[in-house]
């Protein structure tokens, strides 16, 4: 019998989530109704995914959940910030992700899902506002998160707490060696009110550390992405994930560049766009907004298709990424590749990706496998960024100097493989 290096998961886990969206709404649904047993937790790794353990005559197959404990979906309390009034049950609606038929089974707990008062900048996005915003200073108002976080803990007798991201992309925000640095020179400039250099998002993130809870960044934001967060993250010893769901477009663009690479095909350009027509549309729509997106979004191809060890390759890549609101597509998000190849003697391919995706939908299993994983994190003592999370993520976050992992299958070998030693096992997949 293997020993497992993870806590149990005893009592109720609260995960507050800043922003009460079409990705937030469309996860705590779900979520609500698998624990009712009226729907299935599709896409959830966390929830119902199965690996292989051992090798050869010894090989066996489980559930993850039977390798580490993973918290019981009907130990899950959902809380929420957001610049908008709306209850869960009401924001679900407006969200027009799901049909009324697959909300209403579960109304009364989502209409007892009410936002707190958010910490807003409307310089980081620019084209929404909402009257239900916190005031005061800065700082004022970043431990005015912290109170919320002790207060929904304690009102909800949660034994722990994980917080998530899953709200707006911020506008681009370059790291600043002063405030980003260090820790003490962060506290200095949230403590000066410095919105130039401290962003809506890191007040959560500095919170949540500061309350002993991990944190997840599921936008392309700065926020934790620097050297004074990752410092936090150890003094308080808690897990921090990000950044920005993989979920659609990233996410084959993560399963094709490895094929490439593996049969050393040549590429000479990749045009990405999309249209949608949701809320994150509409803040996208901000060129400043789409600037963070675009960086976070163009990662993946060159990190895969390194130029460095195929140069004839992929050494002159032309890779561009666009973004449209269109606004009758709502959730319902089309993505088109169109990718330019070479193979033998150089002669040119063609391969085109027309994606008709549901942005909230792909999103929703991200989101609730990230909350689970960092509780396991939390419960294993692991602190700083867990990069076997990068999985689940478009930019996955590293410590300066290190190269991420972007390769999709690469990824899941090591998601897998943390399992694996978390539950006392051997962790028996390389990666080259």
């Amino acid at each position: 019998m293997n020993e497992t290096m993870v806590r149990p998961a005893t009592g109720k886990l609260g995960i507050m989530c800043v922003g009460l969206g079409a990705v937030t709404t469309t996860t705590i649904v779900g979520t609500l109704m698998a624990r009712k047993q009226l729907a299935k937790p599709i896409g959830s790794f966390a929830c119902d995914g199965i690996m292989r353990l051992g090798k050869g005559r010894d090989k066996v197959y489980k559930e993850v959940k039977d390798i580490i404990p993973i918290a019981e979906l009907s130990d899950i309390v959902f809380g929420a910030w957001d610049i908008y009034e709306d209850d869960a049950y009401e924001a679900a609606l407006k969200a027009d992700v799901l049909k009324q038929r697959d909300i209403d089974p579960v109304a009364d707990e989502l209409h007892a899902i009410k936002p707190l008062k958010a910490l807003y900048e409307k310089e980081y996005a620019t084209n929404i506002d909402g009257p239900n915003i916190k005031s005061g200073t800065l700082l004022e108002r970043t431990n005015a998160l912290r109170e919320d976080i002790r207060r929904f803990k304690e009102d909800n007798h949660c034994d722990r707490v994980v917080v998530i991201w899953i709200a707006s992309t911020e506008k681009y925000v370059a790291r600043n060696a002063e405030a980003h640095d260090t820790l003490a020179g962060f506290e200095a400039a949230l403590e000066r009110g410095d919105t130039t250099v401290i962003a809506p998002s890191m007040c959560y993130a500095y919170a949540a550390m500061r309350e002993g809870c991990p944190f997840v960044m599921g936008a392309p934001n700065l926020c934790v992405d620097m050297p004074a967060m990752w410092q936090l993250a150890e003094e308080c010893q808690v897990p921090i994930t990000g950044k920005d769901f993989k979920s659609g477009q990233t996410m084959m663009k993560t399963v094709l560049a490895p094929a490439f690479f593996t049969r050393q095909l040549g590429v000479n350009g990749w045009f990405s766009t999309n249209i949608l027509g949701n809320r994150d549309g509409i803040v996208l729509d901000n060129p400043e907004n789409f600037e963070t997106k675009r960086r976070s979004k163009m990662s993946a191809v060159e990190n895969i298709l390194d130029a460095d060890v195929y140069p004839d390759l992929y050494s002159d890549i032309y890779h561009k990424v666009r973004i449209n609101y269109y606004p009758p597509r709502g959730d319902e998000k089309e993505a088109w590749d169109n990718i330019d190849l070479f193979g033998w003697m150089g002669y040119p391919m063609t391969i085109k990706v027309n994606f008709l995706c549901r942005d909230s939908i792909l999103a929703a299993p991200l989101a609730l496998d990230l909350v689970l994983f960092s509780d396991v994190a939390l419960r294993a003592g692991l602190s700083g960024i867990q990069e076997w999370l990068s999985f689940y993520c478009k930019a996955p976050m590293h410590k300066d100097g290190d190269k991420p992992v972007h390769d999709l299958f690469k990824q899941f070998a090591m998601l897998k493989n943390k399992v694996r030693e978390l539950g006392g096992y051997e962790a028996d997949q390389e990666l080259d």
